[in-house]
Order: structure tokens, then C-alpha cells, then sequence
């Protein structure tokens, strides 16, 4: 216990001087001022601002602190450690030691060390391209089973056509002989019997029917017309007989009078 209390001491009293005692070129960051803008006036890249500043995105803000150098001037006090100063700054003690040319581990306070930031987190990166270099023989052998996976949908393409219309067998169909009409002719409403208004409504799809046929509220496909709901009654529309609502006056004449199939759907 004593133990810990000790170096949780020192690593408290490290990192209380590291303000004091460290000195970097730094910059304030004023407004309108950009990461470009500043690596372009300081003669380094975006990329080395983000790594030396830990930032994760372009954003800055006034009065922000960055560095812009990759390195900064440590000037140790009594209980620092190369260990301590290292860990600080994301760096290794060997790097701290090659960079200001160390042959061993004893500092002495008041001594200047240079940290290089471009060594920030390097340890670390080895070790993850390390990981990635054993990892590919690790899954070598799930590469034979892929093929197999791969083969079934190669055989399915044909099992389901897509139809347009629908089939007599899937359905009951009858042929009827079908006329058009409008929602502005004579004596008309514009109104169906069920209470559609063609005049609001005039891309619905309607035909009025004998509902002893085909009842109202009846889905079908009319051949030459397309889906549709049996929502309207006519005076003239009996037995095998339709009437489809088509908007335009001059294409419900251009219809005229048709033997068609209607495909009763539900």
C-alpha cells in the first residue's frame, strides 16, 4: 500500500510541473484562423497538427492553444523520471533517449530534453501492424469454405418471373365488353357509387360494374386498362358488361367499344 502511494505521488507531482517546466512553439488561435491556414504559415501539414495536437477532426476554436512544431523542450525537475516524462507525452523511453542522445536511464534537474512528437503513440502503432500482418494465416482456412456459400443463389435466378398482369389460373377471369366514361359527362355526378370523386381524383382507377357480376369494392385487371376497383354502376352497365372511368373526354371516345378479360383479383 505504502507503495502505491508513492508513485501515484510522483506521477501526480509530474504531471503538476510538466506546465511549468515544458516549453513548445504554440500558437492562439484566432477567429477565422484554420488548421489549413496555420500549417501553411508555419510550414507544416493538416495532418501533423492534428497528430501533434490529438485532434480528431479539422475544427478549431478562438483562443484554442496548438503546437505547431513536432517538438518540445522539457526541462526536468527533481523526481522525474525518463519513465514518467515518456508516458506524459505518448512517447517510448528509448525514443526520448535517442532523441537527445542518452546512453542510460539517470536525468538530473535542470537537464533540457527535446521531445520529438512524431514519435507520439509509434510503440503502439507497431505493435497493431504486427497483429495485422499474423492475422491473414489465421483465416486462411475459412477461404475454402466461401465457394460453397456462393454457389446456391447461382442456380436461382429462374424460380420466380416476374409476371405484369396477372394468370387465368391464379385467378378468376371473364371477358366482358367494356366502354368509357368520364367524370364531366352528361347527367353525371363525378361521384361512384361509393362515394369516390373522380373530379379530386382524377388518376383513380375505376370502372363501374353490374354488382351481380362483380361486386363493388372488387380488386380486378382489366386487360388495355390496368388495375382497378370495381367502385361504380351505370344505368346501361348490366350482366357482362364495364364501363372504365378514363379522365380525358377525347381518349375515353378514342376506348370506343372493346371485348376485353377482366381478372377478378380478391
Amino acid at each position: 500500500m505504502k507503495k502505491t502511494v508513492i508513485t501515484l505521488a510522483t506521477a501526480a507531482s509530474l504531471t503538476l510541473t510538466m506546465g511549468v517546466s515544458a516549453s513548445a512553439e504554440n500558437v492562439e488561435v484566432k477567429k477565422g484562423d484554420t488548421l489549413w491556414g496555420l500549417s501553411k504559415e508555419y510550414g507544416t501539414t493538416v495532418e501533423d497538427l492534428l497528430r501533434w495536437n490529438n485532434l480528431n477532426s479539422d475544427l478549431i476554436f478562438p483562443n484554442q492553444q496548438l503546437r505547431v512544431s513536432s517538438t518540445e523542450n522539457y526541462t526536468v525537475e527533481s523526481g522525474d523520471t525518463l519513465w514518467g516524462i515518456a508516458k506524459y507525452y505518448g512517447v517510448s523511453v528509448n525514443e526520448l533517449k535517442n532523441t537527445n542522445s542518452l546512453t542510460s536511464d539517470i536525468i538530473y534537474p535542470g537537464q533540457n530534453l527535446t521531445v520529438d512528437l512524431d514519435n507520439r503513440g509509434l510503440a503502439v502503432k507497431v505493435n497493431q501492424q504486427e497483429k495485422t500482418q499474423q492475422a491473414p494465416a489465421a483465416q486462411e482456412p475459412q477461404e475454402t469454405q466461401q465457394p460453397q456459400a456462393a454457389e446456391e443463389p447461382a442456380a436461382q435466378p429462374a424460380e420466380t418471373p416476374v409476371n405484369t398482369q396477372p394468370t387465368q389460373e391464379a385467378a378468376n377471369a371473364v371477358t366482358v365488353k367494356a366502354t368509357a366514361y368520364t367524370a364531366n359527362c352528361e347527367g353525371c355526378s363525378g361521384v361512384t357509387k361509393t362515394g369516390v370523386d373522380l373530379n379530386a381524383n382524377p388518376d383513380a382507377k375505376v370502372i363501374a360494374v353490374d354488382p351481380s357480376v362483380i361486386p363493388l369494392g372488387t380488386e380486378v385487371y382489366v386487360e388495355g386498362y390496368g388495375y382497378a376497383t370495381a367502385q361504380d354502376t351505370g344505368g346501361a352497365i348490366k350482366g357482362k358488361k364495364i364501363d372504365v372511368f378514363i379522365p380525358d373526354r377525347q381518349d375515353a371516345v378514342d376506348w370506343g367499344v372493346r371485348s376485353v378479360k377482366v381478372t377478378i383479383l380478391d
